[in-house]
């Protein structure tokens, strides 16, 4: 690739301290599940703050071909359910939560769905899911490779429930995608996990929450089980946290170019795996603080190598792994091997780019380790993920001539992101202004 190809955005240098506080847009993660449920409920439902991004809108766009009513018009969404209905084909594009969360919803349609979606996620593993609800009755045909899109799920208007097994090491969304419209089948469902590891447990402690917060009845008192009661799943008016994970390549800014970036809308308490990224920072050198609900991050420029099992929040594992590159030690980080069967796999992709730059970072068999190197411009391939494009994006707040592949890509979950990260710069050469969809809003204080 040259300079001149239309997809690479070179990454803006921070030329002093930043000082900026950036509103960040709703949880994707929260805001699909959401979705989901409010088109499972028994009346219609408002959803505030809802992220409104490819994803979503993919998610958005599954619902209403199988008859949901969705409104993405205005900052309260507005969804009214309705009989599911097949005899329809759902793009996933690149979204997991579309692929895994909705198979389960298809089989209580009237009629076949078909699942399809980007060249990307037919490499992302589907065979768990699919293997649990041939279990339970429901018949799946695939087209391709096995255990892969596309394939078409045969909705008979109900499922039995009872019992299942599944292996949700690849992915804790296997699990989340049964618990989800779980409360609709006959029986309810119970799910056990049986895999040797269960990478991202607070997104199933998230899907656990929101069902709870709908009425659901759900037991997970014994470990890697979770029993989902029949009944009715309320429609509710519900206000979306900010997107934590969204948050981090803003508030890691702070660590690489000195200064201080703010977040506000921080929940105190959150099922968002990027909860943990205070404490996280904190290891690595930066001040961080919480006065209300703004989460403030500061630092000095300085990044401290650690060594950091993020198997309960591997998407932050981009964010970190680029940080960890402009660091002043090693650092390793673990517990990640589900994170090859991503968007990308996002080891090899991190390790190859950080490596392209004059960085060095090794694979391992559950991780990385990066071994802080000087690094120098270059293209910085993105692989149609979303976390690379941002994590790119950080390393080139001090490498002078990183040139992000396809940026474009961010808009998955966290649209206008160079708006953004460049309001994030220009704010802090006016003041500290609040930056809102790449706009400055008036003073911080």
């Amino acid at each position: 690739m040259t300079r001149q190809h239309a997809d690479l955005w070179t990454a803006p240098v921070a030329d002093g301290a930043l000082d900026a506080t950036v509103a960040v847009p709703g949880s994707k993660s929260l805001s699909n599940r959401y979705l989901v449920l409010a088109a499972l409920a028994g009346g219609p439902s408002t959803l505030r703050s809802l992220l409104v991004s490819r994803d979503t809108r993919l998610m958005a766009g599954a619902l209403e071909a199988l008859g949901v009513q969705v409104d993405l018009g205005g900052d309260a969404v507005q969804v009214t359910p309705a009989p599911l209905r097949g005899h329809v084909t759902i793009d996933c594009g690149l979204a997991g939560t579309v692929m895994r969360f909705l198979p389960a919803v298809a089989a209580l349609a009237d009629g076949p769905v078909r699942f399809t979606g980007d060249p990307e996620a037919l490499a992302r593993p589907m065979g768990p899911l699919l293997q649990a609800l041939r279990a339970l009755d429901v018949r799946v045909d695939e087209e391709g490779e096995p255990g892969r899109l596309p394939f078409t799920v045969h909705g008979r208007g109900a499922v039995r429930g009872g019992h299942v097994d599944v292996d949700a090491s690849g992915s804790s969304q296997f699990v989340s995608g049964l618990l989800l419209a779980a409360a609709r089948f006959d029986q309810g469902l119970t799910v056990r996990h049986t895999g040797p590891t269960l990478p991202s447990l607070p997104h199933i402690e998230m899907t656990v929450a929101v069902l709870r917060a709908a009425g659901v009845v759900v037991d997970d008192s014994r470990p890697d089980i979770w029993h989902v009661e029949a009944g009715p799943v309320a429609g509710r008016d519900v206000q979306v946290e900010p997107d934590l994970s969204n948050a981090a390549p803003f508030l890691c800014a702070a660590m690489v170019a000195g200064g201080s970036v703010s977040v506000p809308g921080w929940p105190a308490r959150t099922t968002q795996p990027g909860g943990l990224l205070p404490g996280i920072l904190t290891r690595m050198g930066a001040s961080t603080s919480l006065d209300g609900d703004v989460l403030t991050v500061s630092g000095t420029g300085a990044v401290h190598g650690v060594d950091l099992d993020l198997r309960a929040a591997g998407e932050l594992a981009p964010t970190i792994a680029a940080l960890a590159a402009l660091g002043d030690s090693p650092t390793r980080l673990r517990g990640i091997a589900h994170l090859r069967g991503h968007e990308s796999d996002r080891l090899a992709a991190l390790a190859a780019e950080i490596t392209r730059l004059g960085g060095q970072a090794e694979q391992t068999s559950d991780g990385l380790v990066i071994t802080p190197r000087p690094l120098h411009g270059g293209v910085w391939r993105t692989y149609a993920d979303h976390r690379m494009a941002t994590a790119g994006a950080l390393v080139g707040l001090r490498v002078r001539g990183v040139e992000v592949e396809d940026v474009a890509t961010t808009a998955k979950t966290l649209p206008g992101f160079v708006d953004l990260w460049s309001g994030m710069l220009a704010a802090s050469a006016h003041g500290g202004r609040v930056v809102r969809d790449g706009l400055t809003a008036g003073p911080t204080a």
